[in-house]
């Protein structure tokens, strides 16, 4: 399975936000929907066995929306319904349990730390321009985690929660890319192993 975390530090928790405005009105959660279909999107269909995971902290209470490939569905490459279907999501009543809001999409109240539980028996990659090279690792037949940070990067306390959990620190290269990029590469990283 490829899980992919993406931490959205100003994403809203709230679904009062503008499908119309989604950068303006929601803390930036286009990253994320970018993100989304990145990671399932094929010229055809979706990728099954893909999992992301988005830690949204732009709210009073940390939350988490679990997408799994396998049943989800109402997927479509545009933005706009990506951020539908998380706005579905973030109105159903968070609990600390994961809620389904649509087949294949679930919600509960966490932050990374719940997200590192969840995935701790996969192999936990966090991307950072400074890490190894990508092209020396190996992940195939593996469970695998790849962790990413949105516009701001990751805090220090969330760096100490990675290092903590085990995770590689692992590069695409020297230069910043946007998080979505990210997933494109390492999906073609993963299909071409």
């Amino acid at each position: 399975m490829r899980n992919f975390v993406v931490v959205g530090h100003k994403a809203t928790t709230s679904p009062n936000f503008s499908l119309e405005d989604i950068p303006g009105t929601s803390g930036r959660l286009d990253i994320l929907c970018r993100s989304v279909t990145a990671a399932f999107v094929l010229s055809h269909g979706i990728r099954k066995d893909v999992c992301v995971y988005l830690v949204l902290l732009g709210g009073e209470t940390p939350k988490v929306i679990r997408l799994m490939g396998e049943t989800l569905r109402h997927l479509n490459p545009d933005e706009r319904t990506t951020a539908a279907l998380l706005k579905k999501a973030l109105a159903v009543p968070a609990v600390p349990e994961w809620t389904m809001s649509t087949s294949g999409i679930f919600v509960c109240t966490g932050g990374l730390e719940k997200v590192l539980a969840c995935l701790k028996d996969a192999k936990l990659v966090y991307l950072r321009e400074d890490g190894s090279d990508i092209r020396q690792e190996s992940f195939i037949g593996e469970d695998v985690a790849f962790i990413l940070g949105d516009h701001v990067g990751m805090t220090p306390e969330e760096e100490s929660l990675i290092e903590l959990a085990g995770a590689k620190v692992v590069s695409l290269g020297p230069t910043s890319l946007h998080a979505d990029h990210c997933i494109v590469l390492l999906n073609w990283t993963m299909d071409v192993l």
